[in-house]
């Protein structure tokens, strides 16, 4: 194959590299430096699968090679024996190759942060709000599925246990690499609990899948922040409509406006509306990112657009589809119970294809 010989170079340097924080990690020095011992030990690991598949690569170039010397020799039966190996070795070889590539793909630096979660309620009005609850508790099915930990940031109601919006925080390794595909403009094709003539609607809930940004990522200045606070609304038991517990920060520089309410803590309000925020303003300057490379990226899944209609749920026929990959499923009601993971891992898949695609014709 043409790209074996860059492909090679790539993982001996690789190798190279895990052999030289392999050293670090045994130097005192390095164990004594805690922030510097956790970066090289976070290294090590990442590197650990591609550089164990390279060294499985190379025993069977090692074994091949055998053969190919045993092919070279005058016994007509060590010979056949050699092409008998050689043409079983083929396939595997062939096999890690295609690993070997795909480890080899950038990865994306916020595959392994948690995830900032928020979905509302489109077109439809009531029946998007009611679609709006049944999307964010779909999401929360699946994180529970996943051993994913859930911690809803925000709520706001609507009639007949409907949901405007809600924000959660979503924590466990891989969770925005699991999530990140969700984002966009999610479709219902339904009969509403209201109709009383049988017809069918179509609304629609938008869904932000963001990575959680941490301090680090985005610095945030108290002078560009607008901090104001007000009484909670909706459910919540006593502190209700009684206390300013409720807070709304404006990022006067973006003009970007969180509330939280759900907390009976404005403390802890403020604090879950600095997360959202810091979030959303990371997810922003990703996007800007984004856009630079866009010509590059041409066959990405989906531009995570928040306009982009990814995905029809048709209850009268069972059915789920997503539309980026042209993936139609007949099991509405499992989907809506969490279970997303066909999607998801088509979704990997597809992008991952795509992305290889791309290395080639570079």
């Amino acid at each position: 194959m043409s790209d074996v010989n860059p492909m090679l170079s790539k993982l001996q340097s690789l190798e190279a590299r895990r052999e030289d924080l392999a050293r670090l990690l045994a130097d005192p020095q390095q164990i004594a430096d805690a922030n510097a011992f956790r970066t090289h030990s976070i290294a090590y690991s990442e590197l650990g699968e591609v550089v164990e598949r390279f060294q499985e690569y190379k025993r069977l170039l090692r074994d091949e090679e055998g053969a190919r010397e045993m092919l070279r020799g005058s016994d007509d039966e060590m010979r056949r024996l050699a092409q008998e190996e050689i043409a079983s070795l083929a396939p595997l070889k062939e096999a890690l190759e295609k690993t070997l590539r795909k480890l080899l793909l950038p990865r994306d630096p916020n595959d392994d942060k948690n995830v900032i979660l928020e979905v509302r309620a489109g077109t439809g009005g009531e029946e998007a709000a009611l679609f709006a609850a049944e999307i964010f508790r779909m999401y929360l099915r699946y994180a529970e599925k996943h051993r994913f930990k859930v911690e809803v940031l925000d709520t706001s109601h609507a009639g007949q246990g409907g949901l405007k919006e809600a924000t959660a925080a979503i924590q466990g390794r891989g969770a925005f690499s699991r999530l990140k595909y969700e984002s966009g403009v999610h479709r219902v094709q339904r009969v509403p609990a209201t109709e009383a003539s049988g017809r069918i609607h179509t609304s629609a809930v938008t869904v932000a899948v963001l990575p959680e940004a941490e301090e680090v990522d985005v610095k945030i200045d108290e002078k560009d922040l607008r901090i104001d606070t007000f009484c909670s609304s909706g459910p919540g038991g006593q502190s209700v409509n009684t206390t300013y517990s409720a807070v709304r920060i404006t990022h006067i520089p973006s003009g970007l406006v969180v509330s939280c309410q759900d907390e009976k803590s404005q403390h802890k309000n403020k604090a879950q509306a600095m997360r959202v925020l810091r979030s959303r303003l990371l997810d922003i300057a990703q996007n800007e990112q984004a856009q630079a490379r866009a010509a590059v990226r041409r066959g990405m899944v989906g531009s995570g657009d928040r306009s982009e209609k990814i995905r029809t749920y048709n209850f009268p026929q069972g059915r789920v589809s997503d539309h980026r990959i042209k993936l139609t499923l007949h099991q509405v009601q499992d989907v809506m119970d969490g279970d997303l993971d066909a999607f998801i891992d088509a979704l990997v898949t597809h992008d991952e294809a795509e992305r290889l695609n791309e290395e080639i014709k570079v």
